[in-house]
């Protein structure tokens, strides 16, 4: 069961395409609706409210330019609360893509799409998901709850950073909100009219690094059947957001670099360099004494990412914060799932607090909305948050099910990795891939 289902709609023309996407897409993510018309668009996206639009860019017989995708990208830009975008086409090239990506969608799709870059691309666009999506009236300005101390030391090191076009490197445990302040930085700078794009370099294989970030053109290896922008070019004049840089093995830490002292990169197949002109935000959970370690990130490499160093305090760390936090989740999520409002039963709130939450703000949300849909009194109690679940450990407490022993495995070998998602996944004895896929499903 998916614990934190999300909604995503298909604009295409081609009733196959929406199949296809449906079937591939629905067991990961969630619920998949599919549209062939434009007209329909409005009424889906008031009635529905998906969180991720995939957009074919051409609608009528003989028409491969894509004005027509590029028409609906700019009134979707327009529109409040509009989902992120993933723009799909038969008939790629450089110049639609970066129009597409400057007209606001998230990525770019050529079809007949590769199942696994498809899969990463809707992953990386849910996972920047607004948190606090426009469910409420009253939604703050900053997505950064909290008014405790580091907290607001937090705030008041992104308002003076984002103005900058200085790199920042943003550390912080898995679920503590470092894509969040990404989203920050991003929306208070100069370049928040351009995109703001993600690649999570943690489940990113050395194989497609190159791909991925420099792009290539057609023909410069066996698959490569059209050209294809990386993020590089994408974001240029918006923000690259370098997720969980801390696991990109040395050769493509090498990689990286060059492309930083020179402020130019060259997409595979190409002749001649590309300026490198987008803001560069990385972001990682490893601790900060595995990430000074020259066996495993490079000194240098080091250095030209982390020019301003924002630190995400763990939940634990401002406990002050969590009444505020799980007030605001409890209501977006009534507000979301149709449910009446309900109050924290004082013995609930404390709970709350006492807890270590492992999983950071993300547990906590996960945790809330899970208690707006089963909770079954008139106010919340303790028991409605499965906490003693949550703190669960691999010595296990009799009576517990598959999934929270599997919940309480992957905590602890969490806890043990300090966050570190490879050295988790070696203990574990499974791939990177695989551990995503399970702290995923749990919501961790």
């Amino acid at each position: 069961m998916l614990t934190n289902p999300a909604r995503l709609l298909v604009l295409d023309d081609d009733p196959d395409v929406g199949v296809a996407a449906r079937l591939l897409l629905q067991r990961r993510f969630g619920e998949v609706r599919c549209l062939h018309r434009p007209a329909e668009l409005d009424a889906a996206l008031a009635q529905w409210r998906p969180d991720l639009l995939l957009l074919d860019m051409n609608f009528l017989p003989g028409h491969s330019d894509g004005a027509q995708g590029l028409t609906l990208l700019q009134q979707l830009r327009q529109r409040p609360g509009a989902p992120q975008v993933i723009v799909m086409t038969a008939h790629a090239g450089v110049e639609l893509a970066v129009q597409a990506l400057k007209a606001g969608a998230l990525d770019f799709i050529t079809k007949p799409w590769d199942h696994p870059r498809l899969l990463a691309a809707v992953a990386a666009a849910l996972a920047l998901r607004q948190p606090a999506a426009e469910a409420l009236d009253d939604e703050p300005a900053s997505a950064l709850l909290g008014q405790s101390p580091p907290m607001q030391e937090l705030r008041r090191l992104i308002a003076a950073v984002a103005a900058t076009d200085a790199h920042v490197l943003v550390l912080g445990e898995m679920g503590a909100g470092k894509e969040l302040v990404a989203r920050e930085l991003h929306a208070r700078s100069k370049r928040s009219g351009g995109p703001l794009l993600a690649v999570d370099l943690g489940s990113l294989p050395d194989t497609l690094l190159e791909s991925e970030l420099f792009g290539h053109r057609r023909g410069s290896y066996t698959d490569a059947r059209h050209d294809r922008p990386g993020r590089f070019l994408a974001a240029a004049g918006g923000t690259l957001l370098l997720d969980e840089i801390g696991n990109l093995s040395m050769a493509g830490q090498a990689r990286l670099l060059a492309v930083l002292e020179r402020r130019e990169f060259t997409p595979l197949g190409a002749d001649a360099p590309l300026p490198l002109q987008a803001r560069i935000i990385s972001a990682t959970n490893l601790d900060e004494t595995a990430l000074f370690d020259p066996q495993r990130f490079r000194p240098d490499l080091l250095y030209r990412l982390n020019t301003i160093v924002l630190r995400v305090p763990p939940l634990r760390a401002r406990r002050e914060d969590i009444p505020q936090l799980a007030t605001h989740f409890l209501a977006r999520y009534a507000a979301e799932h149709g449910r009446a409002p309900r109050p924290l039963a004082a013995a609930a709130l404390q709970a709350l607090q006492a807890h270590d939450w492992p999983g950071n703000v993300r547990d906590l949300r996960q945790a809330c909305e899970r208690a707006v849909i089963l909770a079954p009194g008139p106010q919340f109690e303790p028991g409605d948050f499965q906490l003693q679940a949550r703190a669960a450990t691999p010595a296990m407490a009799p009576g517990l099910t598959l999934a929270e022993r599997e919940r309480a495995a992957l905590d602890e070998a969490l806890r043990e990795a300090q966050g570190n998602i490879s050295e988790a996944a070696r203990r574990l004895g499974v791939s990177r891939a695989a551990l995503y896929r399970r702290l995923e499903k749990h919501g961790l």
